[in-house]
């Protein structure tokens, strides 16, 4: 019998032991700098002549590796694979199913700085930011096992009918399609992974082409737990070669995606269309972005806030779905809250990832820095800079990196496009409202619903936001980052996508069909 399922524990790099860890993971991982690896099909590598190359934000003319780069031909040998080992996989009893993402789990752990150094280089997080990834990859593998055996063992309730054996059993829906993003290349690459394999489809996995080497690194993993071949099917290659066509491809039966609003909605109206030989109606399950608000009330622990909005606006530079890019103030503690915010961010240290004083890294890449910028220029025109915001030259830039200081625009107007528009970069809107009443409806006032949060001492400030904050993740007097698998169970509403849950007691529902069978005795 399992354990009870925990989170993993964190890293404490303050300890000179798992300092000197870190370290030597990180020259090991630069020591295999420019390796090509394979791509995987029906359990065969394959190696092509196109490649991809995956290059380090910090140092951008250093190539952390390359990847095998597929055309169409390839991504349909990878689907045609998966629709091949369904057949068999999807009759493994699914104790030995679990066993393989336990081992999985066992396996990141026992590599968990090698794999964190991994991130470090190839999306330039922190050291911390890194550790999180890979520990929040490993509950997704702990966690959905023992989701599994649960899902198999419960009876689910009928009500009885004289004469009739009842039963109600989820069964998979066959090969899909797992979209993962690029800011976290562990983690959700194998949320998006093992929950369908865990009960019993199979997966033609495309990571993001800015971030392919820890879907390789997955991969590996999975066959390293015994995963049987075809079972997960890697291609990589640019979105505009694969995406629609593996999305459109007429056996696959769901869509597990993470990434950009436009990205979301285009894979919802392609998958709504029937392809010749399609006899299924295919399963999106999205997760599309926020812009996420933290609401500061009068009766708030400023400090607290402070701190709670500092971590969520610039941890991984703003490169998450669930970072806070507006802080919404009651004007009686606005002044007080400001200054106290912008003294917090500014202690914060920009950096190389790979070094251990770094709070803040690179941008993802010069398509990342570039949007990042002409945000910030658009700032200056809708309000007041009070922190960051600095133009970094150009020349500068492809020599030593993709740097944005932390970046913080006061006295913003609620309708403002910095206040209105998803930047995914480390750019926050700070807003006055009136009052309690209007933070929260200018907090609501957003095409988005992902996450939030709200600093108060006041019980009825607190009940109205538990009941009208109208978000997937809400935080009251914490940050609106960080959700841990089982804890906090991840999805968001309106343009956030599906509120899907990532990490919740019903993820595993979405890669299954309930088919209900009575026998009359």
């Amino acid at each position: 019998m399992l354990p009870t399922y925990s989170p993993e524990p964190f890293g404490d790099f303050s300890t000179s032991e798992r300092r000197a860890a870190m370290q030597r993971a990180l020259r090991h991982v630069a020591g295999q700098f420019g390796a090509t690896a394979p791509l995987l099909i029906g359990g065969e590598q394959r190696l092509c002549e196109s490649k991809l190359a995956s290059h380090n934000p910090c140092e951008p003319k250093k190539i952390v590796g390359y990847v095998s780069m597929a055309d169409q031909t390839l991504a349909h040998a990878a689907v045609l694979a998966a629709e091949a080992a369904f057949a068999h996989w999807r009759h493994v009893p699914l104790e030995a199913r679990a066993q393989v993402l336990l081992r999985a789990a066992a396996i990141m752990r026992r590599q968990k700085e090698e794999l964190a150094a991994w991130i470090v280089y190839e999306v330039s997080k922190t050291w911390i930011e890194a550790d999180a990834d890979v520990a929040e990859a490993i509950d997704f593998c702990e966690y959905y096992a023992r989701q599994a055996l649960d899902l198999q063992g419960r009876d689910q309730p009928l009500t009885p009918y004289p004469g009739e054996y009842l039963q109600l059993r989820q069964i998979p829906l066959g090969p899909g399609l797992a979209i993962p993003p690029w800011n976290f290349p562990l983690a959700i690459a194998t949320t998006l992974t093992v929950a369908p394999i865990v009960t019993g489809n199979t997966v033609v996995l495309k990571p993001s082409p800015r971030a392919p080497l820890l879907a390789v690194r997955l991969v590996e993993i999975l066959e390293a737990a015994g995963l049987p071949p075809g079972v997960v099917n890697l291609v990589v290659g640019d979105d505009a070669v694969l995406g629609d066509f593996l999305v459109d491809h007429p056996q696959i039966r769901f869509i597990a995606f993470t990434g950009s609003k436009a990205v979301g909605l285009r894979v919802l109206e392609r998958a709504a269309v029937r392809q010749p030989g399609q006899n299924w109606i295919k399963r999106p399950i999205l997760e599309m972005g926020g812009k996420d608000a933290i609401i500061v009330d009068a009766s708030a622990d400023l400090s607290a806030a402070a701190e709670g909005v500092t971590a969520s606006a610039f941890g991984f530079q703003g490169q998450k779905c669930s970072a806070c890019s507006r802080a919404i103030v009651v004007e009686s503690v606005y002044d007080a809250f400001l200054q106290r915010l912008v003294e917090r961010a500014g202690h914060l240290r920009l950096g190389h990832a790979a070094l251990p004083e770094t709070h803040v890294a690179a941008v993802i890449d010069k398509r990342a820095f570039d949007m990042i910028s002409d945000y910030i220029a658009l700032g200056q025109e809708e309000g007041r800079l009070v922190l960051g915001g600095e133009v970094v030259d150009h020349k500068l830039i492809e020599d030593g990196g993709f740097f944005i200081n932390p970046t913080i625009f006061a006295d913003v107007a609620a309708h403002a496009r910095i206040a209105q528009e998803e930047i995914f970069g480390p750019v926050l809107a700070v807003i006055k409202a009136k009052d309690f009443d209007a933070a929260l409806a200018m907090a609501n006032d957003t095409e988005y619903g992902l996450t939030g949060a709200l600093y108060s001492r006041d019980l009825a400030h607190l009940e109205r936001a538990r009941d009208e904050f109208h978000v997937g993740n809400l935080y009251l007097n914490r940050k609106c980052t960080g959700a841990l698998v089982g804890i906090h169970p991840f999805g968001g509403f309106n343009m956030s996508g599906t509120n899907s849950k990532a990490g919740g007691p019903d993820y595993l529902r979405l890669f299954t069909q309930a088919k209900a069978i009575a026998e009359r005795l």
